[in-house]
């Protein structure tokens, strides 16, 4: 629903890798020189800053960036340095997706002098160790086309395509997009090929999110700013507790039902939505009309509506049938505000709800980093309450 922009975050780069070349023997380091893998620390800022200039031509950390990323907490980051006699000779950069057990390797650079020795793949896979003490479960990447070294060193470390992106890097390269489940007890995620769109206004996730559902059931469907506006003004809740309506399910499931779907809605409750922090009587009294309406509406539809939480073992049968699925959900785990938004659900498992979200962040504005977001199971059943009266609600989807 986002009735209000998301904190502001960081912008962020698609991930970094640093070319490679150089020779290891013009600095006397060979195989089997001991390498020290560590996290980084602030007396490391000077070599950090001469390695990063040295193996990027464009699109460098400053100095200030570097020092951010050093001093921000373990659960924002993962920063390793990989060492040879105290002389620094690659690091690598993961960033945490909060609320959600995904990570992303944001940066990792090597040293030409320590080129052909596997400084990479030690760096790499001590990453993924810190990664998953950090509760994350999936590490993902972006890698230029063109890039093979970097693409098989992926690939022998369990990393999977799942998509491209065209025109991603300098020069019009395009870029691959690589995942691994970290935690060795997962078996190697295949990701659903599932359409994303991300909304255009602050306050239609609601419309956005259906029709991500509503394309993955017709792929005919052209996902556009005016069947999202079109879905919005019917949808609408009139008023929020500030700036525009949000989506109600009951609003939603008409919607979808108007354009010839099958929709159960599941709400767990049978109280007027949304109103909890709305201060205004006016408001209030608007708000309980629309969804009288939205009701009465549904039953002459015949639209079935379950007044209980949402089963996810039901939703999880429904996606295995090819219904597709959107839920509400708090953006408090994700970026520190109580904020109502709906999301489509691609995938469940036993471990996960896989979530398309169309509204990206500042830290998180690539389109890979809003598709298949994992949350753990139990992680969903707290994020999927809104508001004090702990609204729960989804609907289930089909053709």
């Amino acid at each position: 629903m986002s009735t209000g922009h998301k904190k502001q975050q960081k912008s962020s780069l698609p991930t970094r890798i640093a070319p490679t070349g150089g020779n290891a023997k013009e600095s006397g380091i060979n195989k089997k020189s001991e390498l020290t893998i560590r996290g980084a620390e602030l007396d490391d800022i000077a070599q950090l800053v001469e390695l990063e200039n040295a193996s990027f031509e464009s699109d460098r950390l400053s100095q200030r960036r570097l020092l951010h990323w050093l001093k921000a907490t373990d659960s924002h980051r993962v920063f390793m340095v990989a060492t040879h006699n105290d002389i620094l000779l690659g690091y690598g950069l993961v960033i945490m997706r909060k609320g959600t057990r995904l990570a992303r390797l944001y940066s990792i650079a090597v040293s030409s002098h320590a080129q052909g020795l596997g400084v990479g793949k030690k760096l790499l896979l001590a990453l993924e160790e810190k990664t998953l003490e950090q509760d994350k479960l999936f590490m993902r990447l972006e890698v230029a086309t063109n890039n093979t070294g970097a693409i098989k060193l992926y690939e022998s470390l369990g990393y999977r395509t799942f998509g491209t992106y065209a025109n991603y890097y300098q020069g019009s390269i395009d870029a691959l997009r690589m995942q691994k489940p970290i935690r060795q007890s997962l078996s190697l995620q295949t990701l659903p090929a599932y359409p994303w769109y991300k909304q255009t206004t602050e306050f239609t996730c609601g419309p956005s999110a259906l029709m991500m559902a509503m394309a993955n059931l017709n792929n005919e469907l052209d996902m556009s700013q005016s069947l999202e506006l079109d879905i919005w003004r019917q949808a609408t809740t009139i008023f929020m507790t500030s700036g525009h309506g949000g989506c109600h399910p009951i609003g939603l499931a008409l919607a979808a039902h108007q354009r010839g779907y099958s929709v159960t809605a599941y709400v767990n409750t049978r109280a007027p939505l949304f109103i909890d922090g709305v201060r205004s009587e006016h408001k209030k009294y608007i708000m309980q009309a629309v969804d009288r309406q939205f009701l009465q509406q549904a039953k002459a539809q015949g639209i079935k509506i379950i007044y209980s939480d949402p089963d996810v073992n039901a939703l999880q049968k429904g996606l295995a049938k090819g219904a597709a699925v959107i839920s509400l959900i708090s953006t408090y785990q994700l970026d520190g505000k109580k904020i109502p938004h709906w999301v489509t659900v691609t995938h469940i498992d036993e471990d996960c709800l896989y979530l398309h979200d169309p509204d990206p962040d500042d830290l998180h504005p690539q389109p890979m980093d809003c598709q298949h977001i994992p949350i753990a199971r139990e992680d969903f059943y707290s994020m999927s309450a809104f508001g004090k009266s702990k609204l729960r609600t989804a609907l289930l989807i089909s053709k």
